[in-house]
């Protein structure tokens, strides 16, 4: 496989990884996880855990996070690339988000005291069309009849990409830089003037495919061949279904403009029928119309 682009795509299982999930570049997600909320967290450390989780039982299910971290003051971070829309993606979340809190469970005596759990979700891919300028979603639990956050332990914040349009001259925060850069980063050919900062540097330096050794580059081929091919699939699907779409409301269309060509002879043979003097009960028994139809012929 020749690569055109001269850095790697963030939206591909090897770019996500390499770009926040190496321990030598572990300042890169420290930067995004503490933009994304934006001073609310601090986070100095944070230290790589095992991503796969097994349930309490062989018939439980697992779960095999794409990034899973800890901070200095024991917050777990689950963080996930998703790039391809699934009917129960948001039970998913959730599902993955219990994992961090079902491990304080086996830690011997316990006080049901839990860490903070956040899950973040990138997407490469909208829920729906609706609010299309809110590509940023943060959950919690929330009181219903107050609307005050009842537990503020569990977050869940999910970044619909395909809603981020900010250009260059619009980009207001450091977030937004990070998601202007995740978004085009396969697309630049070199690194724009709003990206200039030294964290961003280094993202670009550490994306560059010129930079990669011969393993890293076969991974990165590999992971970029099956987002195509997952990208293929889609399309097809897509394509199939629209086929199909067309050719059953050409079909409906037919038997519908059928239906109604019948109907409007009916009517046509009701109307001479009336004109000529017959019987409306006649009428009624010949063609099926009722009285009140007949009348308004």
């Amino acid at each position: 496989m020749k690569l055109q682009e001269r850095y790697i795509d963030p939206f591909t299982d090897f770019g996500f990884k390499k770009l926040f999930g190496e321990e030598p570049n572990k300042e890169l997600l420290v930067d995004f996880l503490n933009h994304l909320l934006a001073g609310r967290k601090q986070i100095t450390q944070l230290t790589y855990a095992r991503n796969e989780h097994l349930g309490k039982t062989d018939t439980n299910r697992r779960a095999v996070f794409d990034l899973y971290c800890e901070g200095d003051r024991g917050e777990k971070f689950i963080i996930e690339l998703q790039k391809v829309k699934q009917q129960f993606f948001k039970d998913r979340s959730l599902y993955y988000a219990t994992f961090p809190i079902q491990e304080e469970g086996n830690k011997g005596a316990w006080n049901y005291r839990l860490p903070e759990v956040f899950s973040v979700a990138v997407m490469d891919f909208a829920f729906d069309d609706s609010h299309p300028g809110q590509y940023r979603h943060e959950v919690k639990l929330m009181e219903t009849r107050t609307k005050e956050v009842f537990y503020d332990k569990l977050t869940l914040i999910y970044l619909e990409m395909p809603k981020f349009r900010k250009e260059p001259e619009a980009l207001e925060t450091h977030f937004d830089k990070w998601m202007y850069l995740l978004k085009n980063l396969h697309r630049f050919t070199d690194i724009p003037p709003v990206l200039q900062e030294r964290i961003f540097r280094r993202a670009f330096q550490i994306a560059e495919v010129a930079n990669l050794n011969p393993q890293d580059m076969e991974r990165y081929e590999l992971s970029l061949k099956d987002k195509r091919d997952w990208e293929s699939a889609i399309e097809t699907a897509v394509e199939e279904g629209r086929e199909k779409g067309i050719k059953e409301g050409i079909e409906k269309g037919i038997q519908e403009g059928r239906e109604k060509g019948m109907k409007e002879g009916v009517k046509e043979v009701a109307r001479n029928l009336k004109r000529t003097g017959v019987d409306i009960a006649l009428i009624v028994q010949a063609t099926g119309l009722t009285p009140e139809e007949i009348e308004k012929l």
